[in-house]
């Protein structure tokens, strides 16, 4: 009566960790004498221009809407927000390139910011940012 051998598939790793730990120890040695790559940075000179003065819009807490151009060293005054938009491309024609800033109140809701900024946009003004109080 002959006997069957049943065939084992076995895999062999011992070979596979060989070879890991030789890369293993040529990256190690290796690794040391690679310079890392210097990123040589671009400098800014000086401009001649200044930067010109934001022309300022004031949103206070009462719902009160204020316009102040910081170029012209004016006084905050006091305008309606149906007003805002004609008023603001008024001066945007004069200066083009003078930013706009939002100056609102901490109470102020967030929403009223976007929708002013929504107003802006439709005016087509292009530079508008938020004006912000440092952290004491």
């Amino acid at each position: 009566m002959a006997r069957t051998r049943k065939q084992v598939a076995q895999i062999n790793v011992v070979p596979m960790i060989d070879v890991m730990l030789v890369l293993l120890v040529i990256f190690m040695v290796t690794a040391p004498f690679i310079n890392p790559g210097q990123v040589d940075l671009p400098s800014v000179g000086k401009t001649a221009q200044t930067p010109a003065l934001p022309l300022e819009i004031i949103i206070r807490e009462a719902g009160d809407y204020q316009l102040r151009d910081r170029a012209a060293g004016g006084e905050p005054r006091t305008v309606r927000k149906s007003d805002l938009a004609a008023e603001i491309a008024a001066l945007h024609r004069a200066a083009p390139e003078q930013p706009v800033v939002i100056a609102a109140d901490k109470n102020v809701r967030y929403e009223e910011v976007m929708n002013t900024m929504s107003l802006l946009q439709k005016a087509q003004i292009g530079r508008i940012g938020l004006l912000a109080r440092p952290a004491p």
